[in-house]
């Protein structure tokens, strides 16, 4: 009976050891599950939606994790660097300025980072053929920002003398097209998906069809007139002709008119002064006018001018051009 009882007191004294361990368990459980939920789930009762916080190029996760937790993005800044750093986030963290519209955990919120969510709508951006990089900077900062923006203007990183600096020597280069850019889109960022859509979208190409793509493009309107004054455009070079094209007027002067006293200035784009093409393009040609100055059509029309009409009009001979001036610019 002693032994009996002996045995009971054990199992005893096990099962309260075991509730006990239970007991414990649950509690360090239940307050873990509080942490959990309290710095990683639960979001902060004053979270700033509707505000930004910009992510600076280089910045470290320590002072990335104060600058959330100093606006009231996250609740513990030492939370969001250990949940960071144990998956693996801390250095794909992508730089830029982000939006945050409505709270969200600490996870959502290192997920949008990690994956470069700005959580703004994309600006489009139509950049016609035949505008010159000037042309395109400006076009830039007029582009009207969407419904709801939180600036007056679209691309606020984007600085007009520092894409003037950057492009001077890429008038031709940079591919006119639609874009959809970031409100947060730099410099450096436009000129560069401009120039990657060149290289996509043109290939290859020799400077020489560049410059011409860019005389025929502010030339002539029309698709088939084109491959018809690039004809005409490459047989005067063979012949050792003038060019005589008067679109680099604009270019030149820097006004939409040309005047006849236009055709005296001393210029290296003056093709009327300067035999053989100018020494650069005058403005960032369309791939319609770039097939065209690759792919001419030969006529036998050596001259060409654009009526009143809206058409462009062909001549074999001079005399056959006088009487298209005296009829159609008249």
């Amino acid at each position: 009976e002693r032994r009996t009882a002996g045995r009971f007191a054990y199992l005893d004294r096990k099962i309260m050891t075991f509730k006990a361990k239970i007991l414990i368990g649950a509690i360090v459980f239940f307050v873990l599950a509080g942490i959990f939920w309290s710095f990683f789930l639960l979001t902060p009762k004053d979270f700033p939606s509707g505000k930004t916080v910009v992510i600076e190029k280089g910045t470290g996760l320590a002072e990335i994790s104060g600058k959330l937790e100093d606006g009231g993005f996250i609740k513990n800044k030492y939370a969001f660097a250990l949940y960071a750093r144990a998956f693996g986030k801390s250095k794909k963290i992508k730089y830029g300025k982000y939006l945050f519209n409505e709270p969200i955990s600490v996870f959502a919120l290192a997920s949008r980072l990690t994956k470069g969510e700005f959580g703004f709508k994309p600006v489009k951006v139509v950049i016609p053929e035949g505008l010159t990089v000037k042309e395109i900077a400006e076009l830039f900062l007029a582009v009207k920002p969407p419904s709801g923006g939180l600036t007056a203007k679209s691309f606020e990183n984007f600085n007009k003398q520092e894409f003037l600096e950057k492009t001077k020597d890429m008038e031709g280069y940079l591919f006119p097209d639609t874009y959809l850019f970031l409100p947060s889109a730099e410099t450096k960022q436009v000129i560069e998906t401009m120039r990657d859509n060149f290289k996509k979208k043109v290939g290859d190409v020799e400077k020489d069809i560049i410059i011409m793509a860019s005389l025929i493009e502010k030339e002539v309107p029309d698709s088939n007139d084109r491959k018809v004054v690039s004809g005409i455009l490459w047989k005067r070079l063979k012949l050792g002709m003038a060019l005589q094209v008067d679109a680099v007027f604009p270019y030149i002067t820097g006004k939409r008119e040309v005047l006849l006293d236009d055709l005296k200035i001393d210029s290296p784009y003056n093709t009327y002064l300067y035999k053989g093409l100018p020494p650069g393009p005058i403005a960032n040609p369309g791939l319609d006018a770039i097939e065209a100055a690759r792919n001419p059509e030969e006529t036998p029309y050596l001259y060409y001018l654009s009526g009143k009409d809206g058409k462009t009009h062909f001549a074999k001979t001079f005399v056959e051009h006088l009487k298209n001036k005296e009829k159609y610019l008249k």
